[in-house]
This record gives C-alpha cells, sequence and structure tokens, in this order.
C-alpha cells in the first residue's frame, strides 16, 4: 500500500509511539482488504459505534486511556451510539441491579474518557446520528470513519458518502489518524451494484421487512432496486428518509449491506443511473408472496411462542421527528377505535436524545405520554442484552433488534394492533 511522506513519517513515529501504532493499525486493516492507499477522512465529525460501559470491555477502556494520556484524540469531534440504560424504561430490581451493578458499571468514566477524546455534547447518543436534529449530517462524497452499521449504510445510501463497513474501534483510528484505507465503499468500483432487485409488491413493502429479504439475499453485495418509486416518489423527504432508515437498517442487520442504490431515488442512482450497475448482475424478485415466505420463516426463540408480550420496542434505530408524530396519531387512533384509553402492553418508543428535546417542544408530547407510551433514548439491543430481560417476550417492528436479540418480530400495522387492542398473539 502506497503511503505518503506524511503518513509514512507518523508510521516511523514522527508523532510518537501510540501514533505510530495508530497509523500502523490502519495500514494493516487496508492492507487485509487489498486497499491501494490512504484517503483523508473529509467529513466535519466522526461517529463512534462503542458507546456502553460494558464492565467487560476492560480492554476497550485500556486502549481509551492509552490514547488520551498520549493526547491522540480525535481529529473530528464525534458522536456515538444510544445509552445502555434508561430508568425510564420498564425493569425490575434485580434487571436493574444487572445493569448497573454487573453489566454497564463502567458507564459514566467511559463517558468521561469519550468527552477527553472529543465527544460532541452530552446528547451525542444515536445510532441515528445524521438525523437533523444531531448535527452529524454528512454531505454528499464526504469520506467517513464509521463503523454502526446502520448508520453506514444510510450515510452511503441516502446522502452519498463514503463509508466502508468498520468494525469498532478501528472509527477512532481513523478519525484520529485523519486518513483511512482505500478499498471497497470507497472507490467507484465497489459502489457499482452486483444485484438487481425488482420488487413486483401489489402495495407499499413494509421497510423492515423489504430490508430484511434484500440484505439476506444479497449479503454484503450492492442492490440496484428498482420499482419503488410509484410508493416513494423521487424526492427525499422526511418520510421517504425515515423510511430508507429503517430499510438499510434491516438490510445491514440481515444481511451485511454497507450500500444500496434505488432507482430515480437516492443520490447516486438519480446521477448515473443503470450505468451503476456492473455488468453480470444477479436478479431477485420481490412480491408479496416473497415477503410473506419471508416473514414466516423468522424463528420465534420465545419459551412459549403464545406467551402474552410483556414489553414492545419501536425505533431501532432511533425513531425520526417524523416517525414521533406519526406514530403518535396512529396509536391515538387505535386507541380510539378499540375503545382503550392507553396502550395495553408497555411500549417503549426510542429516539435521539435531540430530536427527544425537539419532540417534546410540540403538542405531541403530552399526546403520546396521554397514550401511556415511554420515550427514550435507550438503545434496546443493549437493554435485552441484559440475562434477565432475554427471556422476556418482547415484541418489535425492528428486524435490527429481532435479529440481534430474543425479541420477535412483527409488522408496524400488527404492533399497532397488539399494543392498541391486544389479544393477537399469534
Amino acid at each position: 500500500m502506497y503511503l505518503t511522506p506524511e503518513q509514512q513519517a507518523i508510521l516511523d513515529g514522527s508523532k510518537g509511539e501510540t501514533m505510530a501504532k495508530v497509523m500502523k493499525t490502519l495500514v494493516m486493516y487496508g492492507e487485509t482488504f487489498g486497499a491501494d492507499k490512504m484517503v483523508p477522512v473529509t467529513s466535519e465529525y466522526n461517529h463512534l459505534v462503542t458507546s456502553f460501559g460494558l464492565k467487560m470491555m476492560g480492554p476497550v477502556f485500556d486502549l481509551m486511556q492509552q490514547l488520551i494520556d498520549a493526547g491522540a484524540v480525535s481529529g473530528q469531534r464525534f458522536s456515538v451510539d444510544p445509552r445502555p440504560v434508561d430508568p425510564d424504561v420498564p425493569a425490575n430490581f434485580l434487571q436493574k441491579l444487572i445493569f448497573n451493578k454487573f453489566m454497564y458499571s463502567k458507564q459514566d468514566s467511559y463517558e468521561q474518557q469519550l468527552k477527553a477524546l472529543g465527544l460532541m455534547n452530552d446528547d451525542a447518543f444515536s445510532c441515528a446520528c445524521y438525523l437533523d436534529q444531531m448535527g452529524n449530517k454528512p454531505v454528499m462524497g464526504d469520506v467517513l470513519s464509521w463503523a454502526e452499521s446502520s448508520a453506514v449504510v444510510y450515510a452511503n445510501s441516502v446522502l452519498g458518502a463514503r463509508c466502508n463497513r468498520n468494525s469498532g474501534i478501528m472509527d477512532i483510528m481513523g478519525s484520529i489518524a485523519g486518513f483511512v484505507p482505500n478499498f471497497g465503499l470507497l472507490t467507484d468500483e465497489g459502489r457499482k451494484a452486483t444485484w438487481i432487485i425488482k420488487v413486483e409488491c401489489s402495495r407499499k413493502p413494509e421497510a423492515q421487512l423489504l430490508g430484511s429479504a434484500i440484505g439476506m439475499k444479497v449479503m454484503e453485495d450492492v442492490p440496484f432496486i428498482t420499482g419503488m418509486e410509484q410508493w416513494l416518489g423521487t424526492e427525499l423527504t422526511d418520510e421517504v428518509c425515515a423510511y430508507l432508515k429503517d430499510f438499510g437498517a434491516a438490510t445491514a442487520s440481515n444481511g451485511a449491506v454497507g450500500l444500496y442504490h434505488l432507482e430515480n431515488l437516492t443520490p447516486e442512482a438519480k446521477e448515473q443511473g443503470a450505468a451503476l450497475v456492473a455488468p453480470g448482475a444477479k436478479v431477485y424478485v420481490i412480491d408479496d408472496a416473497e415477503l410473506q415466505k419471508v416473514k414466516a420463516n423468522y424463528p420465534v426463540i420465545w419459551k412459549n411462542r403464545d406467551a402474552k408480550p410483556k414489553l414492545c420496542f419501536v425505533g431501532c434505530p432511533h425513531m425520526s421527528l417524523q416517525q414521533l408524530k406519526s406514530w403518535t396519531v396512529r396509536v391515538e387512533e387505535g386507541l380510539k377505535a378499540s375503545g382503550n384509553k392507553k396502550v395495553l402492553i408497555p411500549t417503549v418508543f426510542t429516539t435521539a436524545p435531540a430530536v427527544k428535546k425537539e419532540f417534546e417542544k410540540t403538542e405531541y408530547a403530552q399526546r403520546l405520554k396521554n397514550t401511556g407510551v415511554i420515550l427514550s433514548y435507550i438503545c434496546p439491543l443493549m437493554y435485552m442484552n441484559n440475562p434477565l430481560c432475554g427471556p422476556m417476550p418482547v415484541i418489535t417492528s425492528s428486524n435490527k433488534l429481532r435479529t440481534y436479540t430474543t425479541a420477535r418480530y412483527y409488522t408496524e400495522d400488527e404492533i399497532l394492533i397488539q399494543i392498541t387492542k391486544g389479544g393477537a398473539w399469534a
């Protein structure tokens, strides 16, 4: 891999032993994936995936302290993934004890390390760092050093930035050095689609379900998706971006997609059209029957598959402001139709702290509270990692949460029925 004189000097120790180790890490990483050179990180802010003070992550905390002590802090200020615990989210005494004493006991001290390294602010905790209220929205062509899979696929696809699906810790390394290895989705060739997805559904597909089907089929490849214009149009409105946020997260978690193109909608697809499709691209047709087959094959790993749900999570990735408003109305209408005053299952909507603050300025905040829904900044996945929470019958409309935990997936319409009317457990 070619290094510039500046990069070689850092590798040779011109900025100290710690910076030399940072550069060596990036070089080894790049060589593993066939990178030809390093390219500058050009985004204003970075985003880190490791946001939780999990007690067992001692080596990470030690590494962060070495970086801080050596003055090898981030060249960019950064946001991080959501906090793992929120006292407003239902948990019994033993579950709280596990969270606070045995799982995330290092949360406060780790957040102090994050501040020393370059955390943007106290509200900079969200997997959806690109939401307008968060202040970390890259622009087209920006080169990033991110690792959070749902954020990477959104930045690449919806914003037209460039970022590989890096692992945790590699994200901070790229930010500290100011360079990342040039391979994969950073290159023009690596951004070409090797799959054509033809959506032939009779109605607008559920975002999380469509993303799941595509992710499981193409895995880490790049898909070019056709047939969605009738439902999504050709402009990236707030509603469309919210749909693509959830869709992309499902492609990334149910497969390993880091970039997708939507015909006549996403920026590169609008600019280049079919030129983005590589020769010999494979074709996958998705219709109503295919989506139903995908959903029917999801495993149910509850001890009792007929158990009544004890908790519902909506918002993985975090909900946008537009989604919070629309879900408030849907829950109100569902309760009115069923004759109930409050949701029948403890329900948690999750969003970014900055979005939560903005939402609380609107009339919708009190209306949502009146329904009994809890609004939180938590990471549902981190909640479910508690060994006393995992066995609970939890339902969700997130395919990411379904994939990584014991939570059971239902479409948004099915979730709405369960929390407002009840009884539809099958």
